[in-house]
């Protein structure tokens, strides 16, 4: 199952990722269905299947179902296209790709989904610690750090939300560094951090705006680092 599975997703990526060029992408985008580009990216899907399924025509519902499915996907994507979050819909369209893949394999060599591992303690706390460690600690955070007024320092052109993106993957990295014991990686991260926040620093050569950022990156790191422990901490009690 596993070596079919690893097959099926590699056409996936080949043939949607890195045989599919951008201008095919923005052809596609204007033109819909009438795209002479969706063709030839059907067919290179079906081509890579082939080749990646070694040739074994015994797989031959599923060179009709995937490359069909892939089709109907792609074009009812291409129609929602303008009126849809273009992020949402991406992850949208990947995931009825996999839905498929995985239907795909069930096909071929049956097995069991144990949903009932989705409601097990050890999987509720992971959950649990992921929405603190990224929704949870970003409002904390807000509300801690609203108390002081740094407007004048927001002049410059800067990504919409990038601070908020950057705080989430930040705290989402040193969890995991702490769940799977690299607290090097913490260190690492904290340096790294630390490097690209000096020419700011430097630049500003303000004592507020480096109090600000300190203040902001110890309450970051700090959640993240409790939300690890807390989490070590409980798995332990449940698995005892």
């Amino acid at each position: 199952m596993l070596t079919l599975a690893i097959k099926l997703i590699l056409a996936h990526v080949i043939g949607d990722f890195v045989l599919q060029p951008n201008t095919w992408v923005l052809h596609k985008e204007t033109h819909k269905h009438k795209s002479k580009f969706l063709y030839w990216h059907i067919l290179i899907h079906a081509l890579t299947l082939i080749v990646v399924l070694q040739f074994q025509f015994k797989y031959w519902l599923a060179l009709i179902i995937i490359p069909t499915s892939h089709y109907i996907i792609d074009v009812i994507k291409l129609h929602l296209n303008p009126k849809f979050n273009k992020r949402i819909l991406f992850g949208l369209d990947q995931l009825a790709h996999l839905i498929i893949i995985a239907l795909v394999i069930q096909i071929y060599e049956s097995y069991n989904i144990n949903f009932n591992l989705l409601f097990a303690p050890e999987t509720l706390l992971f959950l649990t610690c992921i929405i603190g460690v990224t929704k949870v600690s970003s409002i904390i955070m807000k509300t801690i750090i609203s108390k002081w007024d740094l407007t004048e320092y927001n002049k410059e052109a800067t990504l919409e939300d990038a601070g908020a993106y950057i705080g989430i993957l930040e705290r989402l990295l040193v969890f995991i560094f702490i769940i799977t014991n690299h607290w090097e990686g913490v260190g690492f991260l904290i340096t790294a951090k630390s490097v690209f926040r000096f020419s700011d620093l430097s630049k500003a050569k303000d004592r507020k705006l480096t109090e600000y950022i300190l203040i902001g990156t110890l309450i970051s790191f700090g959640l993240a680092i409790a939300f690890g422990l807390g989490y070590e901490y409980v798995l332990g009690i449940i698995t005892t």
